[in-house]
């Protein structure tokens, strides 16, 4: 079954993929189908610039442990960096 869930917002970053880095401009998360993760449904995560066609897209799927883990962590470089004064 689909869940629908789906969240899309502009960014500014880069990614790196097949060809090359590249400017990214959009974010996607989902919880989903996997296309390539051995579970039936993962966390979806997709950095992307469409208007540089479908090579400028890093896409990753992670179980949700794995995802709580990493918003865990990221958050802990956030608090560190703003501390930092950086």
């Amino acid at each position: 079954m689909c869940t629908m869930i789906a969240s899309t917002k502009t960014v500014q970053g880069s990614g790196k993929g097949a060809t090359g880095w590249f400017p990214v401009t959009q974010s996607s998360v989902g919880y989903d189908h996997a296309s390539h993760f051995p579970e039936e449904h993962a966390m979806l995560l997709d950095f992307v610039n469409y208007e540089l066609g479908t090579d400028a897209r890093v896409a990753v799927e992670l179980n949700l442990a794995s995802a709580r883990a990493l918003v865990a962590q990221l958050q802990d470089a956030i608090e560190r960096a703003e501390l930092a004064g950086v």
